[in-house]
């Protein structure tokens, strides 16, 4: 019997930095056991028009590659992707099922007219609710097109056969859109458990990098809107007379050049700022950390998940959760009781927590340990792939 054929868009993927381009890498390359798997991805420097890799074709359109810190270059990256990805995708030999995830936001309408030229089931993937998101961080304002993305993101997510989001909270706001929840599926991210495990907080890494001896509050991800920075930042000022204290931002996004402003005007001099580390060097960098800042700007709450954490929880190292109370960020700190949570956007609070965390008032190879363990029993990879090839093989059940 031949295989099934799945077509899979989305802008990002092997080898980008971006989150959603190693998840989905991760499960491509899982469901390519059992699928014949084709990326329809965006350009990448350095990378060929079509190439294999893992079991994966990946097909790479004719599409611009801005820096993305300015929203009108973002919007053009996105607009050329898309309409590279509709050719491709009608002219790439017919799937059994398509899937899709939201880079960009819209892809879902794009996606739509592929499965309907194929007449094939389509299975979206909510990341990131949008156009909320964009709203609630005053990316957009014009009521024009918020309305026509918001129309477009709804039309795709009605006709999909089947949604999947990412956390519970993230449920309710997709339901709220008009979804019937029947066709809504709840499959959080993972951790790489295999790849990513718990290292000595003084190793190589943490020496190449003069932390060694030092108190470490870290940050390791996008340096976007939604992580809210501004509050670290703020919160290392309160914290002056903590000598051994070293505050590591890694990674860089649309935020980058105001906070390294922000920091150099405030004379946050126990702030530093690096660049993305390679996947393979995660485990030492994210264990050079005696706790990690996750931080989600407040109205966020079931609109975006950061995926950061899972590869927090998978090195064992406890949270400092900066996030309303119903977001899945909290909850799951809370239900594992691997760190802290505090209110968003107040860095007197966070303040308060990481003197805490420097007094040893909280018992952080306790949490280190509990993270790790939830990281295995919840957010291992291998059950969520599982759970998404349950989704595909509904879907094809249901068209057949």
């Amino acid at each position: 019997m031949p295989r099934p054929r799945l077509l899979v868009l989305n802008q990002y993927y092997w080898p980008g930095i971006e989150a959603t381009a190693n998840l989905l890498a991760d499960l491509c390359e899982a469901l390519a056991t059992q699928y014949d798997v084709t990326v329809v991805a965006g350009a990448s420097p350095g990378q060929p028009h079509r190439t294999e890799r893992n079991g994966v074709a990946i097909v790479r359109v004719r599409s611009t590659a801005f820096d993305r810190t300015m929203l009108s270059r973002r919007a053009a990256n996105y607009l050329t992707y898309v309409v590279g990805a509709v050719r491709a995708a009608f002219v790439s030999q017919r799937p059994d099922v398509i899937m899709c995830m939201t880079d960009p936001p819209f892809i879902g309408a794009a996606a739509q007219l592929v499965a309907r030229r194929f007449r094939v089931p389509l299975v979206a993937v909510v990341q990131d609710v949008f156009p909320e998101i964009a709203v609630k961080l005053g990316r957009i304002r014009n009521p024009v097109a918020i309305a026509v993305l918001g129309n477009l993101i709804v039309s795709s997510l009605n006709f999909a056969d089947r949604v999947v989001v990412i956390g519970e909270t993230m449920r309710l706001r997709i339901e709220a859109k008009g979804v019937e929840p029947s066709r809504i599926r709840v499959i959080p991210n993972w951790g790489d458990t295999d790849g990513i495990v718990p290292r000595p907080q003084d190793n190589s890494w943490a020496g190449e990098h003069c932390l060694t001896g030092r108190f470490v509050v870290m940050h390791s991800g996008n340096v976007g809107h939604a992580q809210a920075l501004d509050s670290l930042v703020r919160a290392t000022t309160l914290l002056r007379d903590l000598d051994d204290l070293r505050v590591p931002i890694i990674g860089t996004g649309a935020r980058y050049a105001q906070l390294t402003e922000l920091a150099s005007t405030l004379e946050a001099d126990a702030v530093e700022f690096l660049p993305y580390q390679a996947r393979e060097q995660l485990s030492l960098s994210l264990s050079s950390a005696h706790v990690h800042y996750v931080g989600l700007a407040r109205g966020l709450a079931g609109y975006i998940v950061p995926s950061r954490m899972w590869g927090v929880l998978a090195a064992g190292r406890p949270v400092i959760a900066a996030a309303e109370e119903e977001s899945e960020t909290a909850q799951v700190v809370r239900s594992a009781g691997c760190g802290l949570v505090v209110r968003p956007g107040d860095p007197l609070a966070l303040a308060v927590a990481i003197r805490e965390c420097h007094e040893g008032r909280h018992d952080l190879e306790a949490m280190g340990r509990r993270a790790r363990a939830f990281a295995e029993r919840e957010s291992e990879r291998s059950i969520a792939v599982d759970r998404y090839r349950r989704v595909l093989d509904e879907v094809r059940a249901i068209r057949h």
